[in-house]
């Protein structure tokens, strides 16, 4: 079973689909909250510590709220979502704007908003110099290239686009002391849904020993480290969720050797998680249309790729369930697949499923993150709506499914023969 299970039974998804027609994504306020709170337990030790949102895993303003009141700041990688975070009420240094091949327009916003800007590349200390002007706390993203081994997801460092080397690092750092930057931080990104939580623990020490070396070779001593996100979740049923408590204390043992020595501390340790802290929290609600029998049997239902393109464009497993089937046998081999003209339009592939019948209800699990906001429109599809279940109970539309005007809104029809 999911890791965390759907908090709704049959019965009452098919009350809300009444409502509000399949397929949509809902996702659990409680449950992200209770997460956030775990997280933020595990790093309590860090005076400084702060979680900041990774907002293209779940662009939604009511989401990011509920993150927001839980301590959470915002991490940001579009012009798009800087907007988005302001009208939310986010400001300063609860927000990081990561960005690369970024026009001088966006760092302008985030710099306005007062957005910690994480720069990809030794040329770009240049580049916002020249087209904005510095702020006074400026942070590099660093790219360990053969130091370190990613994961299958984010791949070789060395054949990433993001950040400096570890030379470009001290070079920048004494450029941008000598331009006045009087605040100073780092970050990396190494791995994403990685589920060995010694992966994290070796990013702080690999930070913490460069701000060592950086405050030795050329007096400038960071103030915060990033650590990135990545931290995954169990997709498949056997797989184990990484503990935050277990990640925290190896943080802090590494702080205490390569920190506290160095006459660091304090040094303040940020995240920016996105998957964690909202994927298993939400689900892709759809009802089976049709069954096929050729030379497999298939179950067609009525969301496609365009609502989740995790599995047709990596291939990634989501469970399925069959709601009020959920104790049946499943004596049943599928492929679970939407009706997009493209033959990788599948969410499963040879899965084992209860006797699966047209009409019936099927949920699709962990898709709270990088699920709807991947979302588009080949085809004509229309992306679906957000709903989020209270933790009151009651069931709120946080995004409304999209209509044929707005998906034909952009067209100009004018001059077309009738």
């Amino acid at each position: 079973m999911p890791s965390y299970p759907l908090p709704l039974d049959r019965e009452a998804l098919e009350a809300i689909a009444d409502e509000y027609p399949t397929p949509f994504h809902l996702y659990d306020e409680r449950g992200i909250r209770e997460n956030a709170r775990k997280l933020n337990a595990a790093f309590a030790w860090n005076p400084g510590f702060r979680e900041h949102f990774a907002v293209k895993a779940t662009p939604n303003p009511h989401v990011l709220e509920i993150l927001k009141q839980e301590g959470c700041g915002a991490d940001c990688s579009s012009f798009a979502e800087l907007i988005l975070c302001e009208r939310v009420g986010y400001s300063g240094e609860a927000m990081v704007f990561t960005s690369n091949e970024t026009p001088a327009y966006e760092y302008a916003k985030a710099v306005e908003l007062g957005a910690t800007l994480n720069l990809d590349d030794l040329s770009h200390i240049e580049y916002v110099d020249r087209h904005v002007g510095l702020p006074e706390t400026i942070s590099f993203r660093f790219n360990p290239g053969p130091e370190r081994t990613g994961n299958v997801i984010i791949g070789n460092p060395v054949e990433a686009k993001y950040g400096f080397t570890r030379e470009q690092l001290h070079e920048g750092y004494r450029l941008a002391r000598d331009k006045g930057v009087k605040r100073f931080g780092l970050h990396a990104m190494v791995a994403s849904n990685e589920l060995d939580g010694s992966f994290f623990v070796e990013t702080a020490r690999m930070l913490f020993e460069i701000c060592r070396d950086v405050a030795r070779e050329h007096d400038v001593r960071i103030s915060f480290v990033n650590l990135g996100g990545g931290i995954g979740i169990p997709y498949r049923p056997e797989e184990q969720p990484v503990d935050y408590a277990t990640v925290g204390e190896g943080v802090k043992a590494a702080y205490d050797e390569l920190v506290v020595p160095a006459g660091l501390d304090p040094l303040d340790v940020h995240m920016e998680n996105g998957r964690c802290m909202t994927g298993p929290y939400g689900w892709l609600i759809t009802r089976a249309l049709h069954r096929k029998s050729i030379y497999k049997e298939y179950v067609g239902v009525d969301a496609c790729m365009a609502n989740l393109m995790r599995p047709g464009m990596y291939g990634a497993y989501h469970h399925v369930s069959v709601l009020g089937k959920e104790d049946a046998p499943a004596d049943q081999t599928y492929d679970v697949v939407g009706s997009l003209c493209e033959n990788n339009d599948k969410f499963a592939i040879d899965r084992q499923l209860p006797a699966v019948e047209p009409g019936d209800l099927l949920a699709i699990h962990d898709t709270g993150a990088h699920g709807h906001s991947m979302g588009f429109q080949y085809n004509g599809k229309l992306r679906s709506a957000e709903l989020l279940l209270r933790e009151d109970g009651t069931v709120q539309q946080i995004r409304r499914a999209e209509t044929l005007d707005d998906l034909f809104a952009t067209l100009d029809f004018a001059g077309v023969a009738n």
